[in-house]
């Protein structure tokens, strides 16, 4: 919670059982930088670059990055803003090299990954823009791959709030599909989520970690 505010922070770690944890922002502009004293970044590169290297806008359906210091995409230095397309490269300063890709064709949120041997602050295995949901589930184009679960579980957004569900359940309110327990309350194939939440289903667990703004 901001206490600024007093919403809902737009950041959270999703930990994902025996896959990993991934740094979920929300909001449509992403600050990438070095984490420093002081600074304000969403997504704290540990690497050779500025405190406010660059930023990544969503606009409309697709991504731009905002270079502030030296940035590439494909091996094209970007003057001031660049589109980003779907599984493109971009290197910030001389060593920092990230993966973006947009893997669902239904949904707008895209992921980031750290192609080079860096690490990020807090460490994760991953970084989601996410937009209006978030997949995870054993496809290859889930925006997180759990190739042991049996189907796929939707995040998504509702106004300020989140939502969970798997099965049929498709809009708030919806009463059906598969058992699914939430901070230790049976749900029916859907539910809303708080950025602290544990989840657990039939052959899946996951739980959220909100972050300071």
């Amino acid at each position: 919670m901001d206490c600024r505010t007093g919403r809902p922070t737009d950041k959270f770690m999703l930990w994902v059982d025996a896959v990993g944890g991934f740094l979920v922002c929300g909001a449509d502009q992403v600050r990438i930088g070095q984490p420093v004293h002081c600074s304000s970044v969403d997504i704290p590169i540990l690497g050779d670059i500025s405190s406010r290297h660059a930023s990544i806008r969503r606009d409309g359906e697709g991504y731009l990055i905002e270079a502030i210091r030296e940035v590439w995409v494909d091996d094209r230095a970007v003057d001031r803003t660049a589109a980003l397309g779907d599984a493109c490269e971009i290197t910030l300063g001389r060593s920092v090299r990230l993966g973006y890709r947009r893997p669902h064709a239904l949904s707008a949120t895209a992921r980031v990954d750290l192609l080079s041997r860096h690490g990020t602050e807090p460490p994760c295995d991953g970084v989601l823009l996410m937009a209006d949901s978030c997949i995870l589930g054993p496809g290859p184009s889930c925006h997180v791959v759990c190739r042991d679960w049996p189907r796929e579980v939707i995040l998504y957004r509702h106004g300020e709030e989140l939502f969970c569900r798997v099965g049929g359940a498709r809009r708030p309110g919806a009463n059906h599909g598969e058992p699914l327990e939430i901070d230790g309350q049976l749900c029916r194939g859907q539910g809303r989520i708080t950025r602290n939440s544990q989840i657990r289903g039939k052959g899946f667990s996951f739980s959220l970690e909100e972050l300071a703004p």
